[in-house]
This record gives C-alpha cells, sequence and structure tokens, in this order.
C-alpha cells in the first residue's frame, strides 16, 4: 500500500496517576511514568506495527531525552525525519489521572513549536503517498506555516490527505473557521465528539459530521466507549460501528492515535468503511490494553 508521511508531534509524556484524591498543597501518593508520546509520533509508531511503510517528520531538543524519543521512533521500523532543534528542548506533556480515572494534560510543545518548512523533506511528498497531519501541529501559531506548507505539497503532488482535530480547547482557541480554512484540500476528517461540536456548533455527534463533510469528503467522529462513525459528502448514511469492549489499563493514553492508524490502511486500500473501523476499534482496544501511548514491541 502507499507510503504515509506523518507531520506532528513528538514529546514525552509523563502520567502521574494519583491513588486518593489531590491533597491540595501537600502530597498526594502516585505512580509517575514517563513514555514517548506526541499524537503524530503516535500514530506513526502504529501504522509502522502494522507494516505499513511509515515517515514521521518532526523536531525534537538536542538533550538526550530528545534522542532517546528518535531513537524509539526507529526501533518501530519506520523511517524517521526527526530534525534536532539547538535551542528548545523536546517536547513534554504531563498526563494527570485522577483516582476516579479522570485526566487532564499540561503540555509544553518544547522543540515542536519551532518545526519550520524547511524541515520537510522534499522526497517524501509524491503521488503514491498518503499524508497525516497532527492538528496540534496546526493549533500552534509556531508549527502551523510548516504544516501548511506540507498540506499544499500534498496537494500539488496529488497525494490523498487526513487531518485530525488535536484537542478541543486549543481547537477553539485557534477558531473552528481558521481551522477549516487551513485543512482545505483534505480528504478525510479525524475528530472525537468535543473537537466536532468545536467545529460545527452541533452538540450531536451525526449532526455535526453532516455538517463537516461540506469541507471533508470523509469524516470520521470517535464516540468514546459508543465506538465511531463515518460519514461521506456522497452518502446519506452513516456508517456506525460500536467499540470493542475493553476494561482499560490504569496508564493507557493515546488510544485516539492508535484508532487513526487502524484505520487507514484499510481505507486507503479502499476497504468498505465499516471494515475500516472495525480494524480502527481493534487496534484502539490493544492500545488500551496497556500503558503508554506507543505499541508495546514486547507484545508485537
Amino acid at each position: 500500500m502507499a507510503r504515509v508521511v506523518v507531520i506532528g508531534d513528538l514529546m514525552t509524556d509523563a502520567v502521574a496517576r494519583a491513588y486518593h484524591p489531590l491533597a491540595r498543597g501537600s502530597d498526594t501518593p502516585a505512580s509517575v511514568i514517563t513514555y514517548g508520546g506526541g499524537s503524530g509520533a503516535n500514530v506513526a509508531a502504529w501504522l509502522a506495527i502494522e507494516g505499513v511503510d511509515t515517515t514521521f517528520v518532526g523536531r525534537r531538543g538536542s538533550d538526550i531525552t530528545g534522542r532517546t524519543r528518535e531513537m524509539e521512533l526507529m526501533g518501530y521500523g519506520m523511517d524517521s525525519r526527526v530534525v534536532m532543534d539547538p535551542e528548545r528542548p523536546t517536547g513534554t506533556c504531563v498526563v494527570m489521572i485522577t483516582h476516579r480515572g479522570d485526566r487532564t494534560m499540561l503540555s509544553d510543545p518544547g522543540a515542536n513549536a519551532r518545526l519550520q518548512p524547511e524541515d520537510l523533506p522534499r522526497d517524501v511528498f509524491g503521488p503514491d503517498g498518503h499524508l497525516h497531519v497532527s492538528g496540534y501541529t496546526l493549533i500552534n501559531e509556531s508549527s502551523r506555516r510548516a504544516a501548511r506548507v506540507a498540506l499544499r505539497m500534498a496537494r500539488e503532488t496529488g497525494m490523498s490527505i487526513s487531518v485530525d482535530g488535536g484537542s478541543h480547547a486549543p481547537l477553539e482557541r485557534a477558531g473552528a473557521e481558521n481551522f477549516l480554512d487551513w485543512t482545505n484540500g483534505a480528504r478525510l476528517l479525524f475528530a472525537n465528539v468535543d473537537q466536532a461540536s468545536v467545529l460545527t456548533g452541533r452538540d450531536e455527534a451525526e449532526a455535526a459530521a453532516k455538517v463537516l463533510t461540506a469541507w471533508y469528503p470523509n469524516v470520521v467522529i470517535k464516540l468514546a466507549d459508543a465506538g465511531a462513525l463515518w460519514a461521506s459528502k456522497t452518502r446519506d448514511d452513516l456508517v456506525v460501528v460500536p467499540a470493542e469492549p475493553v476494561e482499560p489499563s490504569p496508564g493507557s493514553i493515546g488510544a485516539g492515535d492508535a484508532f487513526i492508524a487502524g484505520f487507514l490502511p484499510p481505507w486507503l486500500a479502499g476497504k468498505h468503511p465499516k471494515d475500516s473501523l472495525v480494524a480502527a476499534h481493534r487496534l484502539a482496544a490493544r492500545a488500551l490494553h496497556q500503558p503508554g501511548a506507543r505499541p508495546d514491541l514486547g507484545d508485537s
């Protein structure tokens, strides 16, 4: 199948899971573990594990953490085109999980925010490939120009294009109309319910999906435990597939990135959207069974 080029963020995830209610101004017993992360890098890693010819384009710091993160990517068998930033550190995301399982993220993009058009390798753009752009790279003002240049180069060379919505809070700050304009020409949008609501003003996923098909020929909305749906500009009916029942690992994160990586190969191969959604749920379920956001090579 076609080579998939992923433009996106490379991060270290520090997952802090509290065992008790947070004690304000004091200590709370917790488990704190670091993993490789970054939505773009996660998608690329899961694609590579699935046997897809994958190229990841991103930026890291000159620190030991950045080197470790890049070596991890190469360990998945992908073509890593990571540029080293001499000034900014590798990005970090602190994932805070309460004793009830609620989550919030504190993100410092670090070197990711400095991704430049000059960092884009021209040789990976061509009509036989597919480009996936992480929404975070578009939402971040400092890396947006590089993401937009990548989208333009993909359109000019005849690549198919997919994008994701990143995260709903920064997406709302960036503005729905802006995001829709920046992603002009993408064939496929991935979003969750909150992101779809930001982009359309509709709270119901089905209604939001129909609105979004005015901009994107294909739309996939992740419905969390309820599964996911696919909508198309050329069809009136929606394809809805329930999620696999899973008991998540306490430290699992990044199932949405695995979902994208599961959907893309069958979709690019021309399979029915239902088959693509089933494959997406399968990979997302695997991600939920393990800690961290990347594939566990010991289980591959």
